[in-house]
């Protein structure tokens, strides 16, 4: 029996196996599809943005390296350089409702200070090369993977979770469900699924156009929808608003595409050939609950919503970097009470949110009498600094706070990059998975406690480059600050903490 079964071999799926194995968990990973690479997942439909905050997931596991070497990116374009000493100026900032923003117009006095990191601003990646890198890292870390088995029953008692796939039977005491907004796992272990019915019938596609100049490049607006035409050749997005009616069992043909080209933009431009073609809608959806029983979900399985922004990628990363750590600590037995439970109560309101993001773009993007004034008051309230500021933080990944019940305003955020005078950085002492005691106090008082959660915890002490006026941090593994001393640290207070998140200590 494994200790963890997770279903669903994407990028989240294969993240959380990363986390589980490299924290010393048995994992096995069921697939659905049998061949590993997909053309939808190649550029250009498979084009994603990879937030700085998700770079920094990557980063602090050694593979920021990798992913930037998969994705194409500029190496010299990625992070700060090596002795900065102040975080470089947020060079880009997402569009809302296709509205282009200028990052220039970013208040950074507004946010949190950030300290030189080299994941930057995040950069663009495809779902092939994220796959490409955590399927490695997650065999190089001996996590089994079956393919071709699609999981068609659930069932679970107290002490362990049975999942038949492929006609056969697998036991594990943890299941899972990372298998997309479709999830069989959270149909069959009977989650709640409620949200909101979709307003418009999406579409993705490569084609090949008789007349491409009909059809200027960027996000275009029209009475009837949205259309969109990037730099890669034939590389088309639509949204008909249909109230979601399309039948999307059905094949796509190209006289379905044509015709909704066609009247999307008031043109009769004629697609010649059709690729490769995918549809989707803005059904915005989520599980009440993360957990039930011995069975938990992430990423698409625990919400969906539309793709604007490019927010889905990232919200499921981020689900598996929190749940990784929690779920393996209740494996090895030393998860303090509730700690499990924390996964749905802090990731179900970040995961709200981004649905009512894209609730908000839609209807800003919705036909209607109305909508070109209302575009225009959003337009001009998201361009001041204030409204700019408040997209980047919405979606650059690094300002979300879990609430954690402390008023210091760094706990709950993620950990700024410190850095010791000998080069280490924060993201290094995180690369497996332990959480970090950072002692800049000068009298390593601290040493002796944080040795009671010695293989759990890591200490380290000396100076750093920039201290941000703190003493002192408890960093969890998912790199989310704890605790934090901004005068001499409260040794008792220190110690609760580090019991609160990591469990009893060893002596």
């Amino acid at each position: 029996m494994h200790d963890v079964l997770i279903v669903g071999g994407g990028p989240v799926g294969l993240f959380l196996a990363g986390e589980l194995a490299l924290s010393g968990c048995s994992v096995l990973l069921l697939e659905r599809d049998r061949e590993i690479g997909s053309p939808l997942k190649a550029l250009p439909l498979g084009l994603r943005g990879l937030t700085a905050g998700s770079a920094e997931a990557f980063y602090r596991r050694g593979l920021l390296a990798a992913m930037v070497r998969a994705s194409g990116a500029d190496e010299n374009q990625v992070g700060a350089a090596p002795d900065a000493v102040e975080a470089p100026a947020p060079r880009n900032v997402s569009h809302f409702a296709g509205m282009g923003l200028d990052a220039a117009d970013i208040d950074t006095s507004a946010l949190p200070r950030r300290l030189p990191s080299p994941v930057g601003e995040g950069f663009m990646t495809s779902l092939e090369a994220v796959s490409a890198v955590l399927s490695a890292w997650a065999a190089e870390l001996g996590v089994e993977i079956i393919r071709g088995v699609p999981v068609t029953a659930v069932r679970q008692d107290d002490e362990a979770v049975v999942a038949t796939a492929g006609g056969q039977e697998y036991r594990a005491r943890w299941l899972v469900g990372c298998d997309g907004g479709r999830s069989a796992v959270r149909e069959l272990a009977g989650f709640d699924f409620v949200g909101t019915d979709p307003l418009f019938t999406g579409y993705v596609a490569r084609v090949t156009f008789a007349d491409p100049q009909q059809l200027p490049l960027g996000f275009n607006l029209t009475p009837r929808g949205m259309y969109l035409r990037t730099p890669f050749e034939g590389h088309l997005g639509l949204m008909d608003f249909d109230g979601g009616g399309f039948d999307r069992s059905t094949p796509l043909t190209r006289e379905h595409l044509q015709a909704v080209l066609r009247r999307i933009t008031d043109t009769d431009v004629t697609l010649t050939d059709v690729h490769l073609a995918s549809s989707f809608t803005d059904r915005a959806m989520q599980a009440t609950t993360y957990r039930k029983g011995h069975v938990l979900l992430a990423g698409d399985a625990a919400h969906i919503h539309s793709p604007l922004g490019g927010q889905g990628l990232n919200l499921g990363i981020g689900d598996a970097v929190n749940l990784g750590w929690k779920l393996a600590a209740t494996v090895h037995g030393h998860a303090p009470d509730g700690l499990l439970d924390t996964y749905t109560g802090e990731r179900h309101p970040v995961g709200a949110s981004v649905l009512d993001w894209s609730r908000a773009q839609v209807a800003t993007m919705k036909p209607g009498p109305n909508a070109p004034a209302l575009r225009r008051l959003v337009h001009d309230l998201m361009s001041t600094a204030g409204g700019t500021t408040h997209v980047y933080r919405m979606t650059s990944g690094l300002f979300d706070r879990y609430d954690l019940g402390n008023g210091n305003p760094l706990v709950g955020r993620t950990a700024p990059d410190f850095r010791f005078e000998d080069g280490t950085r924060l993201g290094d002492l995180l690369r497996q998975g332990q959480g970090v005691a950072l002692d800049f106090s000068g009298d390593r008082a601290m040493q002796v406690i944080a040795e009671g959660w010695a293989g759990r915890v890591r200490y380290a002490a000396g100076q750093v480059r920039e201290d941000l006026g703190y003493r002192a941090l408890l960093i969890r593994p998912d790199g989310i600050v704890a605790w934090a001393a901004e005068d001499a640290p409260d040794l008792d207070e220190f110690a609760r903490s580090t019991a609160h998140w990591f469990g009893s200590p060893e002596n």
